[in-house]
């Protein structure tokens, strides 16, 4: 009897006479070809590898250099001073060389020892010139003559087009901030927070640390970040994100919005085909290096190494920590439909799949009339439910046979698409549309995103698309940077046709998607199904009011000669402060990207200046004249909060390592255990807008962003993500939960719109 086994490039039977082998010339041909792009992606890496560890210099550098070395020294002007000769005497003899050869291959050499030495040279002048930050803390057009001259010394350094990690060795390390200056800082923010029996028992705890272990804590700090790139970056990935054991889902995931009144194409497998097309585009940029690095003020460059577990990631659960595995490279999606799960290969031929092919794909999934196997429609739920759970059900479940490859199919893809049934988007008339939208990319039906990869792409069946990223192997900005560049490719580069499908014809003869197979046994259904109710009871506790505020935007904002951010974040105090009688710890996100591998840092709001601020906009004896005073003196202040944040010199990531290193040491500290049991009963974060000016907003104001936003931090708090679309709109993003009788989204977002408004007018907002 025989036994016949497929592979993809061979197939083969086993007969009684023998092997009956048959090779597919076809299949063999794309196995070379996969094979040559590997290796021209490895040898373009090495590439940029090496020019921009010579940043700011270049290989014609070198060749200049040399070739000036050499025919100096030919002309018997010696710029060595007798190295050249010395170099010359050690060089070993041999009969393919004249005297004349080593003597070029000698001034060779020497030339050669003095471009990087110069390049060294350049590379630490460049990290010395980046440790700079006075002109963060100077007034807006009123630079000092030291910052005039270090942006021309800057201006000079980088004059060549830097590739996307260029500037990577010469970012300075986050330094640690002084334990004094922490405590001190610490303790003012706190203080309009606490009564003074509570305020003078922290300050006995504070003081008793800094005199007892904080200065051995503080010296393992210090070695730490001699020998690591970033002293909080590591373990704030790993005792954040990893170790946590609860859903990711809401709890730490979060998600991107498509345009606010655009749809380029309604055609759901067109708008997929485009998209997919688009962020492939960005990766192959991003594999070799053609992406320019952010940079503030056009001069200083932000760290870029975020970006490099964008692809090819997934979050894989363990029973104590999970791990974040990245592979080089991968040559296809997964895809979800209907409770189905494909394999999408992106490359034919060696080549990337062009929007009219990828459409036709994906329209073959949806037009797909099989239904799912046992236990497949709400697999994806594993990922959404507590970690410990999916982790031993990975173990037992999903270890051999064709769970393991199909696993092995999502885990090792691109990324994932999930094809939505659901229509979502803006609907002028109909109430809550946005609101249903948010939850949607947040959390689906809790088996139809799956929340372990870098990103799911959502495409839903109106063409509206939206994204859920994990949240631990980068921060919202870097997702933010590839959707910005995939919806300006997909709306001004690659575009429809009149009927809305993609340009071009597709080729028929493409192999159709690949269904994974699954054997899922009883027992795995029901660790799904444990999962999925835990999932669905979590997602269906999360209240999300998103609104678009039209009155204003940052226009009038930058005319009350405050900064757009610090206006919003006292709105925001000033709201809670209606909401809930009371003020609370709160949460702003801040960069730390000005250093290498940095990632953020927390702004304390609630300053003593804030929180005196809203007490005059609650007490009527106030005059204008003193709001104003006031909002401006807490304006000033939190714009001082955010720019140390910045530099290096915040609070919360210092204590947070501070504890870590108390733990590891076994010590125990009661100012430090408080410290980290404080919720964060408001939680906040700007999305950058324009990082790539892809378009110009002015010629096109309808395609604004929606940006995004992410689940409430604490059970009795609020989560607000804002992004300021344009000169009259910003988008409010408000999450809270149900089963808190303290919050309420859509009152809360009230609260929003009139405190801006009341802040608006002490202004003389016009009409």
């Amino acid at each position: 009897m025989a036994e016949a086994h497929q592979a993809v490039a061979f197939q083969f039977t086993v007969t009684p006479e023998g092997l009956d082998l048959r090779l597919s010339r076809e299949a063999v041909r794309q196995l070379c070809l996969a094979a040559a792009h590997a290796w021209k992606k490895r040898l373009v890496q090495a590439k940029n590898t090496f020019l921009s560890g010579v940043y700011p210099a270049s290989p014609s550098s070198w060749v200049l250099v040399v070739m000036a070395t050499a025919g100096s020294f030919y002309c018997q002007v010696d710029p060595s001073r007798g190295l050249i000769t010395h170099i010359q005497h050690y060089l070993p003899q041999s009969r393919f060389l004249s005297a004349d050869g080593h003597a070029v291959l000698s001034a060779a050499l020497f030339g050669t020892g003095v471009w990087l030495g110069t390049v060294l040279l350049f590379r630490r002048a460049l990290r010395l010139l980046l440790t700079y930050h006075g002109w963060m803390f100077e007034p807006h057009g009123r630079l000092s003559r030291r910052t005039r001259i270090w942006m021309v010394m800057m201006k000079v350094m980088s004059f060549r087009k830097p590739l996307l990690y260029s500037f990577q060795t010469s970012l300075p390390k986050l330094p640690v901030p002084p334990v004094q200056a922490t405590i001190t800082r610490y303790l003012e923010s706190v203080r309009p927070l606490l009564d003074d029996e509570k305020y003078k028992k922290m300050e006995v705890l504070a003081k008793e640390f800094k005199e007892t272990i904080a200065p051995r804590l503080q010296k393992y700090l210090i070695l730490k970040s001699w020998w690591t790139t970033n002293y909080v970056s590591d373990w704030w990935e790993e005792y954040i994100y990893l170790r946590g054991r609860s859903p990711i889902m809401v709890n730490s995931n979060y998600y991107a919005m498509d345009f606010l009144y655009v749809t380029p194409s309604p055609i759901q497998a067109a708008r997929a085909g485009n998209v997919v097309h688009a962020i492939l585009l960005y990766r192959r940029k991003l594999d070799r290096g053609e992406l320019r690095p952010l940079m503030a003020l056009g001069i200083v460059p932000m760290c870029s190494s975020q970006l490099e577990r964008m692809f090819n990631t997934t979050r894989i659960p363990g029973k104590e920590t999970d791990q974040l595995v990245h592979l080089g490279d991968s040559r296809h999606v997964a895809v979800f439909h209907r409770g189905r799960f494909y394999r999408l290969w992106l490359y034919q031929g060696g080549r990337l799949l062009q929007p009219r092919d990828l459409q036709l794909q994906f329209q073959r999934i949806l037009d797909d009339p099989s239904g799912p196997q046992p236990g497949e429609e709400r697999l994806a739920a594993l990922t959404a439910g507590e970690r410990v759970p999916w982790a031993e059900a990975r173990t037992r479940f999903f270890s051999r046979g064709p769970n393991k490859a199909s696993l092995e199919a999502i885990e090792r893809a691109a990324f994932f698409v999930t094809l939505d049934e659901e229509a979502h988007g803006a609907a002028p008339r109909r109430d809550g549309c946005m609101d249903a939208y948010a939850k949607s990319l947040l959390h689906g039906r809790c088996y139809d995103r799956w929340f372990d990869k870098s990103f799911t792409l959502v495409v839903y069946s109106n063409g509206k698309l939206g994204a859920n990223a994990e949240h631990s192997w980068a921060d919202a900005p870097v997702i933010g940077h590839l959707w910005e560049f995939m919806l300006g490719t997909d709306r001004f580069e690659l575009g429809y046709t009149e009927e809305g499908n993609c340009k071009g014809e597709p080729n028929t003869m493409l192999p159709p998607p690949q269904r994974l197979q699954w054997d899922i046994p009883e027992e795995c259904c029901a660790a799904i199904e444990r999962s999925y109710v835990l999932a669905q009871a979590l997602a269906e506790d999360v209240d999300f009011h998103v609104f678009q505020f039209l009155e204003f935007g940052k226009g009038l904002i930058k005319r009350c000669r405050t900064s757009p951010d610090a206006f919003i974040q006292l709105s925001l105090q000033l709201a809670h402060f209606r909401d809930k009688g009371q003020f609370c710890l709160m949460y702003e996100a801040s960069m730390t990207r000005l250093f290498r591998d940095g990632r953020t840092e927390t702004v304390r709001s609630c300053t003593a200046e804030a929180t005196a601020f809203v007490r005059s906009m609650a007490d009527p004896a106030q005059s204008r004249a003193e709001r104003q005073r006031l909002f401006r003196l807490a304006a000033e202040k939190h714009q001082l909060m955010y720019r140390l944040a910045m530099t290096g010199a915040g609070i919360d990531r210092h204590l947070f390592c501070l504890y870590l290193m108390s733990r590891y040491l076994g010590l125990q500290s009661p100012f430090l255990a408080q410290v980290l049991s404080e919720p964060w009963r408001l939680s906040t974060s700007q999305t950058p807008q324009q990082q790539l000016n892809m378009f110009d907003l002015n010629k096109f104001p309808d395609h604004v962003s929606t940006g995004g936003g992410f689940g409430p931090v604490a059970d009795d708090g609020y989560g607000v993500s804002y992004i300021i679309a344009g000169e009259n709109l910003i988008n409010f993003h408000v999450s809270s939960k149900f089963s808190s009788p303290e919050t309420d989204s859509k009152r809360f977002g009230r609260n929003i719109r009139q405190a801006m408004l009341d802040i608006a007018e002490l202004f003389d907002k016009p009409k």
